[in-house]
């Protein structure tokens, strides 16, 4: 849906005010947002621009605006009707992360309010219809892809190590094919960074063992690495070198590598859970879902056909896989949504429009604590303190005490300090 914008674009949308594009991911943001302006021949940052969390690269004469989910959703507190904008494209639906969510039931209620805003969700594997019924049956378009077959191959037996499960298949793929040559690259999915490093190294570290082994360009690819190293692994290898891209599931959907013909899925990935033990949420390594892996086979076959080897068996896939991943505002704290939504003036959280609504006592309880910290009063109405602690992007407990230590005459440098 890359090309979504410039067709608005060209139909004259942004004479009545800029078209936003979300993304999941910021590295998606970025990367999407620089094609796009390669694309139509402007500078980055003019025309096209994009925005994610300590980085605005955008001017007075963007037109076309890529952000993260969590940036639109800060600009709703500001401007509540979002004029700003006369279309809002949400890509990657399908991920359902915290501030997708929310985003959903704000943007329902702005559209009734403005006719003129034009709102487009996109995505490659969500339930559309469920979808369709949440904005009032409005109309649904299912453009057909272009993708080659691609062969599915499961792992005969469960594996007890899916790091070394996926550096085996690596090599037998690497050395039993025909390096050099068009779409022969390959995609290694590992849940984090960690997992990821130790890939690369155990690869690096077993071809260094053999003799004569062709060569291969390991490049790894996390939200958390730098910018200029990400880039890599969109440039065209050397003749005769392959490549192996080594990915959380951020190579899912939110970013295309071409030249993919063997994907390596090991069956798991990170995602964000409230452990109410430590009051905090935490990254724990959970099952993939169907949707997932249906997914990451799919990008096996973008150029050619290709080949997809599953580290795990076709009854785990069936039996053990949800259909789709549980949506983050079911699993995780909802403290900072609950004041979110006080500040934007939903007084009864329990009625307001969630495509899958949370358990009510999560809700309770995230009303709970933001009472206990004085965010909210003895009747769930937002206080003044609350109104403050609404405007860092932290934990409510993090962001209250940040407000009390300036207030007590600390600066915030000295909140720094060990």
């Amino acid at each position: 849906m890359i090309l979504l914008p410039q067709y608005l674009h060209e139909d004259g949308y942004t004479k009545l005010g800029m078209i936003g594009c979300t993304q999941p991911r910021r590295v998606a943001a970025m990367s999407v947002a620089k094609r796009v302006a390669e694309e139509m021949n402007v500078k980055l940052g003019e025309e096209i621009g994009y925005a994610i969390r300590f980085e605005d690269c955008t001017s007075e004469k963007t037109m076309i605006k890529y952000m993260t989910d969590g940036i639109l959703l800060r600009e709703s507190l500001r401007e509540s009707d979002l004029d700003n904008y006369s279309a809002i494209i949400m890509d990657e639906a399908h991920e359902r992360s915290l501030n997708t969510d929310v985003l959903f039931g704000l943007l329902r209620n702005v559209v009734a309010r403005r006719h003129d805003l034009k709102l487009i969700v996109t995505s490659a594997t969500m339930d559309a219809t469920k979808f369709a019924m949440f904005f009032g049956n409005v109309p649904v378009f299912t453009i057909p892809g272009r993708t080659f077959p691609v062969d599915i191959l499961y792992s005969k037996n469960p594996q007890e190590d899916y790091v070394d499960a996926a550096v085996k298949q690596a090599l037998q793929v690497h050395l039993g094919g025909q390096p050099g040559k068009s779409c022969r690259d390959m995609l290694i999915f590992m849940p984090g960074q960690e997992d990821i490093e130790v890939t690369c190294e155990l690869i690096a570290e077993r071809l260094g063992e053999l003799d004569e082994a062709p060569p291969l360009a390991i490049l790894p690819i996390y939200s958390q690495l730098p910018s200029d190293l990400q880039a890599k692994i969109f440039q065209k290898a050397p003749d005769g070198i392959r490549k192996c891209v080594v990915a959380t599931n951020i190579a899912e959907t939110s970013l295309t590598v071409d030249g993919i013909m063997f994907v390596i899925d090991s069956g798991y990935c990170k995602l964000k859970v409230y452990n109410p033990k430590i009051g905090m949420d935490a990254l724990q390594i959970f099952p993939i879902s169907q949707a997932n892996a249906n997914q990451r086979a799919g990008r096996a076959g973008r150029t050619g056909p290709g080949q997809a080897y599953r580290l795990y068996t076709h009854r785990q896939y069936k039996d053990e896989l949800l259909i789709t991943t549980v949506p983050e505002i079911q699993r995780t704290n909802l403290a900072n949504v609950v004041l979110l939504l006080k500040s934007l003036g939903v007084q009864d959280l329990l009625q307001f429009h969630f495509m899958d609504p949370p358990p009510e006592d999560n809700i309770l309880n995230s009303m709970y604590q933001l009472w206990v910290l004085g965010a909210l009063d003895n009747t769930g109405t937002l206080t003044p303190l609350g109104r403050n602690m609404v405007e860092f992007p932290l934990d409510p407990a993090l962001s209250k005490m940040l407000i009390v230590s300036v207030d007590m005459g600390c600066s915030a440098d000295c909140l720094l300090l060990p």
